[in-house]
């Protein structure tokens, strides 16, 4: 895992907290929060974005410091490969949302007025 793709990561999280109004205006929204506390406290979309965004790169340096204590000597194997796993599959999940953000957005633009 290259320094690159977190700088990427940490751009993406600060963008989204940039972009999400909700968050400026104290306001709480409508929608349901999944329960399994992406979402702190109603934020809506935009605070679970940024929290699977802010868990995945925890995840992707933690991969990355068990590998660098694997290369050196110092780590186990099997903390390496579970570091790793645990990474790709919340890489992949956050690239699962935002194909199917994309697609909804061009769904909706596709939609007459």
């Amino acid at each position: 895992m290259s320094i690159g793709s977190l700088d990427g990561l940490s751009a993406y999280a600060r963008a989204a907290r940039a972009t999400n109004p909700l968050s400026d205006t104290g306001q709480k929204s409508g929608g349901l929060a999944p329960s399994g506390g992406l979402a702190p406290s109603g934020g809506g979309f935009g605070s679970m974005v940024e929290s699977m965004v802010s868990q995945t790169g925890d995840a992707l340096r933690n991969a990355e410091t068990q590998s660098i204590k694997q290369i050196g000597g110092k780590g186990d194997l099997i903390d390496v490969v579970t570091a790793i796993g645990a990474a790709e599959t919340a890489l992949d999940t956050v690239v699962a949302v935002r194909d199917r953000v994309v697609s909804a957005y061009s769904d909706i633009m596709k939609m007459q007025i």
